[in-house]
C-alpha cells in the first residue's frame, strides 16, 4: 500500500487509521501542515504527528496503542514515599514554553528531538488557543518536571513529559491523573510503549479498540479548563 499524500487545502481530510502502514508501524500519512483545524481533526481520529527536521510532516496512527485509564495511574511505594517526603508543588500552564523547551532538551539515549521549532510553534498556538496544557512540577522554587498534551472532550493526548530530579515525571502524570479523574476524562493517550509508562499503568490496546474510545469520548470539540489553584 502507498503512502498517503494529504494537501494544504482546507478540503483535505486523513484516510481512516486501519490503513497505517504496518512498517513503520502507524504510520498512515505525510505532509499537509499543523494548523489548529488539521491537528485537532487528528487527534480526534486517533493520529498524531511526528517527524525530524527535514522531513515532510508525518502522521500517525500505530497499533497497537499505548494508553492509561487515568484512575488506573499506579503509584509504586518509592514514588508515594517520595511524594511524602518532599515539598512538591504544581501548577498548570504557567510556564508553558518552558515545558516544551525542557521536553525538547537533548536527552543521553536520543541523537536530537522529534520537537522541532514548526512543532513548537504549532503547540504554542494550540495553547493560546485553550487546546494544550503543560502541567509543572516544582521542588524549592525551580521546575523540576512536568508533561504536555492537548485535551479535547474527554481524551487527554499526552505528547512529552521531562524530568531534572528523580521521579519528576512520574509526580506531573501522577497529579495530572488525579485531576482527569475528578473531571471525568476516559482515556490519558500516551501513544506508544515505553516501559516508564508500563510502570506507572498504561497499557497496550488495539487500534480498532482505540478509535472506538475516541467515537466516544472524544466526538465533540471541547476545551478543558484545568483546575487553577493546587
Amino acid at each position: 500500500m502507498s503512502l498517503y499524500w494529504l494537501g494544504n487545502g482546507p478540503g483535505t481530510d486523513f484516510p481512516p487509521p486501519w490503513q497505517a502502514l504496518d512498517e513503520p508501524n502507524g504510520l498512515l500519512a505525510a505532509g499537509g501542515d499543523l494548523s489548529e483545524t488539521r491537528l485537532l481533526a487528528a487527534y480526534q481520529r486517533g493520529i498524531f504527528p511526528w517527524y525530524n527536521d527535514g522531513q515532510p510532516v508525518l502522521w500517525w496512527s500505530p497499533d497497537p496503542r499505548m494508553v492509561l485509564v487515568p484512575e488506573d495511574f499506579h503509584a509504586s511505594r518509592s514514588l508515594l514515599k517520595a511524594a511524602r517526603k518532599l515539598p512538591w508543588r504544581f501548577s498548570y500552564n504557567t510556564c508553558f514554553d518552558a515545558v516544551v523547551d525542557a521536553c525538547a532538551s537533548p536527552r543521553a539515549d536520543q541523537d536530537g528531538t522529534w520537537i522541532t521549532d514548526e512543532m513548537r510553534n504549532a503547540y504554542r498556538h494550540l495553547h493560546a488557543q485553550g487546546w494544550a496544557h503543560s502541567i509543572e512540577v516544582w521542588l524549592e522554587g525551580g521546575l523540576v518536571g512536568g508533561l504536555y498534551g492537548v485535551a479535547i472532550d474527554r481524551v487527554f493526548f499526552g505528547e512529552s513529559m521531562f524530568s531534572h530530579v528523580s521521579n519528576g515525571s512520574k509526580m506531573a502524570m501522577s497529579r495530572l491523573c488525579r485531576d482527569l479523574v475528578v473531571d471525568g476524562f476516559g482515556l490519558l493517550d500516551c501513544q506508544m510503549y515505553t516501559e516508564h509508562l508500563a510502570s506507572l499503568g498504561a497499557r497496550a490496546i488495539s487500534r480498532a479498540s482505540f478509535c472506538q474510545q475516541m467515537a466516544r469520548d472524544c466526538s465533540a470539540l471541547k476545551k478543558w479548563r484545568p483546575p487553577q489553584h493546587l
